[in-house]
C-alpha cells in the first residue's frame, strides 16, 4: 500500500516514520527545500537595524527562505517553516504537554506524549547554564506566586553552545527537530521529495487516488491514501482546493514580547524560554524576540546584548480564515488584546522586580502555532478522522486541535500524528 504524506514537520515526519516502519510504501512531499541553518554573520545587520532601513519582516524571508511570514491583518504577522522539518527546525525545542480543548472531545494523548518524550530525550536545560538575569527573573516570578517551571526541552546539552539562535536552525544539531524522524523513515524505505508543493487531492468516486503537485506544470502522483500534514494554513488550503470544506477556526498562539533594558544581559547566550509560567490563558517566558529586534523600529535603540525580553504567548480566539489561494485573514480580537495587556503588566512586574529598567516597549504581534482549521469533534476521536473526508484521506497535524494552546505545540503535533498513524495502520 502506498501512502503520500504531505509535509515534513512534527506531524508529517512522525506519521511517515510510523507507517514506513510498519512496512508501508511512503512518499513524503515537502513544499520547501532541504533545510539549512542560518550561518551568515549577523554583524552586518545591526547598523541597518539602527538606521531603521532593514525593512519589514519580509526581509528575513528573502535572507532565510525557510521562514515564511504572512500578515493576516495590519497588526498580526504569522510565521511558519517552509522546508524539511517544517517549523520544528525553527523552534526553541520546547516539549510541553499541551492539551487545551482535548479533554472536552474525549481525546487523551498521555501515552503518546510519554512515548515521544522517551524517544526524543526530553529534559530541562541546566539551571547553572542560565544567564544570571534569567535566574533572577525566575526567582522573582516564584516570589510573585506565579509558579514558574523549568521548560522541558529537546536539547542535547553537551552539544549546545548557547548561541541563542535556535529559531534560525541549530548549526550544532544539539536541538531535536523532525528531520531525525525523516531520516528514520528513509532508513525504512520512505522517499522524501522536496520542492513538491501539493495543490490538491485527486479524488474519484469519493475515494483518494493521489495528489496534484505544482502549479505551472502540475503533475499527478498516485497513491492508496494521502495524509495532509502541511500545517494549519497548508492543509486547509489543499482541502479547499480539493472541494472539501474547512472551518474558519484558525488559531495562532499570539506572541507579544515586552522589551526592557539590562546592561550586559546577553540573553542570547542561552537557549530561549528556559523557564515558563503558565497562567489561565497564556504563558510568560524569558525570550528575545528576533523579529522585533530586527524589524520593530521602536526596539532599534537598544543593543542585543542589553535587550531583555519577556514573552507572552496567548491562547487566542479561534476565528481565522484560510483561503484557497493561501491568504489568511485573522485579526487580534478586543478580548485577546485585553488579556495580552494584563499579561504584559505581569511581565513588566517580573522585569522590574529583577532590576530590568525601561523604557518598556512592546514588540510585534506574531504567531507561529497555526492550527484548528480542521478540528476534531467528539464523534471523530475514535478513528481520528472526520466521516466526511473521502476514503483514504487523513489529516495529521495541528489542524486537528480545536482550541488554541497558548503553549509550545511541537509535542502535541507529533502526538496527534502518532495517534493518526496508528489509526491508519488499523484500517489499512
Amino acid at each position: 500500500m502506498r501512502a503520500i504524506v504531505v509535509g515534513s514537520g512534527a506531524g508529517g515526519a512522525t506519521i511517515a516514520r510510523e507507517l514506513s516502519q510498519k512496512g508501508m510504501e511512503v512518499i513524503i512531499l515537502e513544499a520547501g527545500g532541504n533545510f539549512k541553518p542560518f550561518t551568515r554573520r549577523l554583524s552586518w545587520i545591526d547598523p541597518l537595524r539602527k538606521l531603521g532601513i532593514l525593512g519589514n519582516e519580509k526581509t528575513i524571508t528573502r535572507l532565510f527562505p525557510y521562514l515564511e511570514t504572512t500578515r493576516s491583518s495590519k497588526e498580526l504577522v504569522l510565521v511558519r517553516g517552509l522546508g524539511t522539518g517544517g517549523s520544528t527546525v525553527l523552534s526553541c525545542g520546547n516539549m510541553v504537554r499541551a492539551d487545551h480543548g482535548l479533554k472536552e472531545i474525549g481525546l487523551n494523548l498521555e501515552s503518546e506524549f510519554q512515548e515521544l518524550e522517551n524517544l526524543i530525550g526530553v529534559k530541562e536545560f541546566p539551571y547553572n547554564r542560565w544567564r544570571p538575569l534569567t535566574q533572577k527573573m525566575f526567582k522573582t516570578a516564584d516570589k510573585m506566586g506565579i509558579n514558574p517551571k523549568k521548560t522541558p526541552k529537546a536539547v542535547n546539552t553537551s552539544l549546545c553552545v548557547s548561541c541563542g539562535f535556535c529559531e534560525l536552525g541549530c548549526v550544532n544539531q544539539s536541538r531535536w527537530d523532525s528531520t531525525r524522524f525523516l531520516e528514520d523513515a528513509k532508513k525504512h524505505g520512505a522517499i522524501l521529495k522536496t520542492k513538491s508543493p501539493v495543490k490538491k487531492v485527486l479524488l474519484e468516486n469519493g475515494k483518494v487516488k493521489g495528489v496534484e503537485i505544482g502549479s505551472r506544470k502540475p503533475r499527478k502522483m498516485h497513491s492508496d491514501l494521502v495524509v495532509l500534514s502541511a500545517g494549519g494554513i497548508g492543509t486547509a488550503q489543499i482541502l479547499k482546493a480539493s472541494g472539501i470544506p474547512t472551518r474558519d477556526n484558525l488559531w495562532a498562539d499570539i506572541v507579544l514580547t515586552l522589551g526592557g533594558v539590562f546592561p550586559g544581559a546577553k540573553m542570547l547566550k542561552e537557549p530561549p524560554m528556559t523557564w515558563y509560567s503558565q497562567q489561565e490563558n497564556y504563558i510568560l517566558s524569558p525570550y528575545i524576540d528576533i523579529l522585533s529586534h530586527w524589524f520593530h523600529k521602536t526596539w532599534k535603540n537598544v543593543s542585543i546584548n542589553d535587550r531583555v525580553g519577556m514573552m507572552v504567548k496567548l491562547a487566542d480566539l479561534e476565528d481565522g480564515t484560510v483561503f484557497e489561494n493561501g491568504k489568511v485573514q485573522k485579526e487580534i480580537s478586543p478580548d485577546d488584546k485585553q488579556k495580552l495587556s494584563l499579561a504584559i503588566s505581569q511581565a513588566q512586574e517580573i522585569m522590574e522586580g529583577s532590576g530590568v529598567s525601561g523604557p518598556y516597549i512592546q514588540g510585534m504581534y506574531n504567531g507561529g502555532h497555526l492550527g484548528g482549521t480542521f478540528p476534531l469533534k467528539k464523534s471523530d476521536v475514535g478513528q481520528m478522522r472526520s466521516d466526511y473526508l473521502p476514503d483514504g484521506l487523513w489529516v495529521g497535524d495541528l489542524s486537528l486541535a480545536p482550541r488554541s494552546q497558548g503553549m509550545p505545540t511541537i509535542l502535541l503535533t507529533a502526538a496527534l500524528g502518532l495517534r493518526v498513524a496508528r489509526e491508519i495502520l488499523k484500517n489499512k
